[in-house]
């Protein structure tokens, strides 16, 4: 049985693991950034059903999360499945910028004013594909119309082959105190096979002066299992990583989808599969735990001060589409296209392509394309997949308690389906809770999938829907 606390020596055994141990294991499954997940939603939930969800949070006057969706990059990352638009011509962003703020006109009159933002943020595509001023006058004209609380986080998502120092002051002066910058490999020849070619130099020096502003904290994104590495060759990218000490680190497992993305076809003989993968996060699993920093669970590192391992262990650690987060409670409005909001229990999420969505903006105020409001059954399964993803522990009688049910016996099938997982470590289970061993906190993906029922039919699909957990 593993220990909740391992030793350094340990944690490399745990991580001896076997072929067929890693085969078990490593199969498509969501990140659950929501439950149900979204192949679950339909389309039969449209901008009205949105403009309900708003009316009901605005009278609960929950706090508030704002997402903005800046869809432009100036080329195409090979690996990328977001919903990106590649144009080195920027006269598409000033139109897109004017249907984006009749968008925030809407939402912001469904916000009361006594409402506070605890979090904004900016992703893409590639906010940093704006102009300085492009970003001082949305920013300015977001802030007009929301009340920020004085300790929102508000982050932003930046390249640092595109941002300059001049972005880097109007990002600062605006308020933003949160950066979170691409890097996902130093090695030359993966840079180039995925057509992101990004010296260290650049990452170090923009990160200097991210630190020479005064930004809270720096965050950057990883990808392991991308072609041409190996477990030795990335375990050098993440020593130069830990050099350059940012606060959080998000380690990605490549997601290789490409029914979904067919630029990703162009490199699949020279990716790393099965125990080849599996070295590759080992490696810089242990870097970066010698390193001291934290593991959160799932791809996620933060420093032992940092909010987000803090926050674990309080338990007051969340999880929404931007992955883990401290701001529990808020609803999340999204804006831009393919944004998704999520608002008490229901989740919207807009049209994906720019003249669907300005169509639905300009009729409706919103744009909303398909979305989801969510049965009782999914409000429980969506806390127990929440607690454990975010706190590695579900606590029964808590979850008994606020729901009304007997957690053994509503769960009784999946306790069962538990039993392998338990026997290969990952879990520990009693008559109190449900924990996650150490081992368990890699394939804690898995461990959540035991308590989605829509996963049976969604395997049954043509293609598959979801990337390999590992």
């Amino acid at each position: 049985m593993l220990t909740m606390n391992p030793t350094w020596r340990q944690m490399q055994e745990d991580l001896s693991v076997g072929e067929d141990f890693v085969n078990r294991y490593n199969r498509p499954g969501p990140r659950y950034t929501s439950y149900p997940t979204a192949p679950v939603w339909t389309d039969s939930y449209g901008p009205a059903d949105y403009e309900q969800a708003m009316q009901t949070a605005n009278a609960k006057k929950s706090p508030v999360s704002l997402y903005m969706h800046l869809p432009f990059c100036e080329s195409l990352c090979l690996f990328c499945a977001c919903n990106v638009i590649i144009r080195k011509d920027k006269s598409g962003t000033p139109p897109y910028l004017a249907v984006l703020k009749k968008e925030i006109d809407h939402v912001a009159s469904r916000v009361s004013r006594d409402r506070e933002v605890s979090q904004f943020h900016w992703g893409g595509g590639t906010p940093t594909y704006l102009s300085p001023e492009q970003i001082e006058d949305l920013f300015t004209y977001t802030r007009e119309r929301f009340t920020f609380a004085p300790d929102a986080e508000i982050g932003i998502e930046v390249d640092p082959r595109v941002t300059t120092r001049a972005h880097m002051e109007v990002v600062r002066r605006m308020g933003f105190n949160r950066l979170s910058m691409g890097i996902q490999d130093f090695k030359p020849e993966v840079q180039k096979a995925v057509h992101r070619e990004q010296p260290y130099e650049i990452t170090r020096d923009l990160i200097a002066t991210a630190r020479q502003l005064g930004f809270d904290s720096i965050n950057v994104d990883l990808i392991y299992g991308l072609p041409y590495q190996t477990g030795e060759s990335f375990a050098r990218t993440v020593e130069q990583i830990v050099g350059l000490s940012p606060d959080r680190i998000a380690m990605f497992s490549y997601a290789h989808v490409p029914w979904l993305k067919k630029q990703q076809g162009s490199f699949v003989k020279f990716l790393p599969e099965g125990m080849k993968k599996f070295e590759i996060f080992r490696s810089g699993l242990l870097k970066f735990l010698e390193a001291g920093y934290l593991y959160i669970g799932m791809d996620h590192f933060a420093k032992e001060n940092d909010e987000l391992a803090v926050s674990q262990r309080n338990r007051t650690l969340h999880r929404n589409f931007q992955g883990y987060t401290t701001k529990a409670g808020a609803d999340l409005y999204g804006m831009g296209i393919t944004a998704i909001s999520g608002i008490q229990d229901t989740y919207a999420q807009n049209f994906r392509d720019i003249p669907t969505w300005e169509k639905s903006v300009n009729e409706h105020g919103v744009a909303t394309m398909r979305g989801y409001c969510l049965s009782q059954d999914d409000l429980i399964r969506r806390e127990v997949i929440s607690r454990l993803l975010c706190h590695t522990v579900i606590v029964k009688d808590e979850i008994s308690k606020k729901f009304g049910i007997d957690f053994d016996e509503y769960f009784a099938s999946e306790l069962e389906r538990l039993r392998m997982p338990q026997e290969d470590g990952l879990v520990v289970i009693n008559g109190k809770e449900i924990r996650t061993a150490w081992l368990g906190r890699i394939f804690i993906r898995n461990l959540a999938m035991v308590f989605d029922p829509y996963l049976e039919k969604q395997q049954l699909a043509a293609r598959p829907l979801f990337s390999k957990t590992l």
